[in-house]
């Protein structure tokens, strides 16, 4: 198949999201850096979260022995998995609540928010999360991971790069296989990435008199 994808990077943002599509086949030749990689994630995490709490984990997966563990948990997207540069196996951290005080207190050093308003806000957070029923608490991890996968797949496009989310894999083993906790890190999607070989396929879309109203 001959590569005629045309994309490249830009700051046209009209661009980027209308000219989003997935795509399922990549050159495989095509890699991208792990210092591009680190900044095209940097830039995805400016996406907003509940509290700011920034729930997301990132597993990026592009080596050849990760692909190969990933591969028999993505059965029905080997496509993706065997062509893409990497494939980010985007997580929820239920346990968020942990970095409260890293997050906060650099918004402190950095001036951003007075000592005590943090101090108020912890206590308020803490009992928060203390009552907090697991399946609310599950729910909204779900929500970020979804708002901070999107944002990664305009950034990815942005820098020239063409993705795929995948929601059909093997969630229940996803996270053990590559040595994380299944308790506390709950698989939102997989993210395929590379420099497609073609500019994908034209979707439709219903229009907005049919979803939107107005009140």
């Amino acid at each position: 198949m001959s590569n005629t994808n045309t994309t490249v990077k830009t700051n046209d943002f009209k661009e980027i999201a209308l000219g989003r599509r997935s795509v399922k086949v990549y050159d495989p030749s095509v890699k991208i850096s792990r210092e591009e990689m680190t900044e095209i994630l940097t830039e995805a995490t400016r996406a907003p979260s509940s509290i700011n709490l920034q729930p997301w984990r990132f597993l990026v997966i592009d080596s050849p022995e990760g692909k190969a563990t990933l591969a028999p948990l993505a059965s029905f997207n080997q496509r993706q998995v065997e062509t893409s540069s990497a494939v980010i196996a985007v997580f929820g951290d239920l346990n968020n609540f942990d970095y409260f005080e890293q997050i906060f207190g650099e918004a402190v050093e950095l001036g951003y928010m007075p000592k005590d308003v943090k101090e108020m806000q912890q206590e308020k957070v803490a009992a928060h999360f203390a009552a907090l029923d697991p399946v609310v608490n599950k729910e909204t991890v779900l929500i970020d991971g979804g708002l901070v996968s999107m944002q990664l797949m305009l950034v990815a496009r942005a820098h020239g790069y063409d993705t795929n989310p995948i929601g059909g894999y093997d969630k229940a083993r996803i996270a053990e296989a590559f040595g994380l906790d299944k308790e506390r890190y709950v698989p939102v999607m997989l993210i395929s990435m590379g420099k497609g070989v073609n500019d994908g396929h034209p979707s439709t879309r219903l229009p907005i008199d049919q979803i939107a109203q107005w009140k």
